[in-house]
């Protein structure tokens, strides 16, 4: 007869579980915190210098404290893509400082941990570092800068005194046009002597010039006073010319009201990177060169280049810290601070170049990773040979 057999269990199904390896575990958290103060203090740092700049409207020409605060505030963000860099910087070389100075570092090389596995952490970090520096540069600080130049114009609207550099002429980023200011009457509203130039199509000769012999700020709109108003072909050739009573333009020059209410900033960092793509793009399309789109394109490829930097202060940090770690941690930040500024000169000397022409626009901006990130490739397979 047969017999019934006892029912099987039913097979367990473990949970799998993945865990960070107690080595990068302890190499991680030694890094947070160093890299939490340099960033604090880098964004404070920012924060302060702006502050202290916008402080004058404040005490002097009387501006609300709020709206200065608020525009200094939505400022911050401008700093993410350096303050990343900067915090990845201090975060090894303190931490990797430390552990080198109690011989952690030799202990773990004595016992067969190879060079390369020790700096594996580290470098995720960098990584990790670097995805977050993009996102917040690609996606909130565009938005952000944007508020901050709308509440410094609710600034100059509500100033006592209008800060105008008279006898000079100046270019308002989001148009193009020119404007020349002759004086500034002694009620420090009313200017005298205006004259404003539209470039035509190309950046060559002017399309329109307006010639005032005053002009006030009312509210957020620029009324120019007895206008001469001159129109040219796209030869520079005049068309017509005639009196007109008054030409009202909305702050910035050549915008409504409610355009600049409703429109995006033409400043490059308040575009992301499709925005400012396309804008490179339609410049190219209409012929305009130069400086301008040279400088456009630098900012465009910083969107990438600046955040990876975070990645690079890693590559150049882990050699520097097991070559000088054992001198203190006093020696691993000055050596932090020595880095950026070579790294922010390479990229200030870059980015002259790129805007101009003498060099290749992407390659200017990626000049400092490159440098800076193959020499410390270069210094930390000597320490693991």
């Amino acid at each position: 007869m047969a017999t019934v057999s006892g029912a099987r269990p039913l097979p367990q199904f473990r949970a799998l579980s993945w865990r960070i390896p107690i080595l990068d575990r302890y190499v991680i958290g030694e890094m947070v915190g160093p890299f939490l103060g340099a960033f604090a203090v880098f964004l404070a740092f920012w924060a302060l210098n702006i502050f202290f700049i916008a402080a004058d409207y404040v005490l002097n020409q009387h501006a609300p404290f709020f709206l200065v605060l608020r525009f200094v505030l939505f400022r911050v963000p401008q700093s993410i893509p350096m303050a990343f860099p900067f915090g990845c910087l201090f975060a090894a070389l303190l931490s990797m400082s430390r552990m080198m100075g109690d011989n952690e570092v030799t202990a773990m090389r004595t016992a067969g941990v190879p060079l390369w596995r020790f700096a594996l952490a580290p470098l995720c970090f960098g990584l990790f570092m670097f995805g977050a520096a993009y996102s917040i540069n690609e996606f909130v600080s565009p938005w952000a800068v944007d508020q901050s130049t709308r509440a410094f114009y609710q600034i100059v609207y509500n100033t006592a005194a209008l800060p105008i550099d008279t006898q000079f002429f100046r270019k308002d980023p989001s148009t193009g046009n020119v404007f020349y200011v002759t004086s500034v009457a002694p009620d420090n509203k009313t200017m005298q002597g205006v004259q404003i130039f539209e470039p035509g199509r190309g950046g060559g000769f002017w399309n329109t010039t307006l010639q005032a012999k005053t002009a006030s700020v009312e509210g957020t709109v620029l009324v120019l006073h007895d206008v001469i108003q001159t129109r040219y072909n796209a030869d520079g050739v005049m068309t017509t010319q005639g009196p007109v009573k008054s030409v009202a333009i909305g702050l910035p020059i050549g915008e409504t009201i409610t355009a600049f209410e409703q429109s995006v900033n033409s400043d490059p960092w308040t575009m992301s990177s499709k925005q400012l793509g396309e804008r490179v793009k339609t410049m190219r399309d209409q012929g305009i060169g130069g400086a301008t789109l040279g400088g456009f394109e630098v900012n465009l490829a910083s969107k990438l280049a600046w955040p990876f930097g975070c990645f690079v202060a890693i590559i150049i940090s882990l050699p520097l810290a097991i070559r000088f770690g054992r001198r203190g941690k006093m020696l691993g930040a000055a050596l932090a601070i020595f880095a950026f500024i070579v790294y922010f000169l390479l990229w200030s000397a870059g980015s002259a170049l790129g805007r101009n022409g003498a060099m290749n626009p992407f390659l200017a901006a990626w000049l400092p990773d490159i440098i800076i990130g193959g020499l410390g490739a270069v210094l930390l397979w000597l320490e693991e040979h």
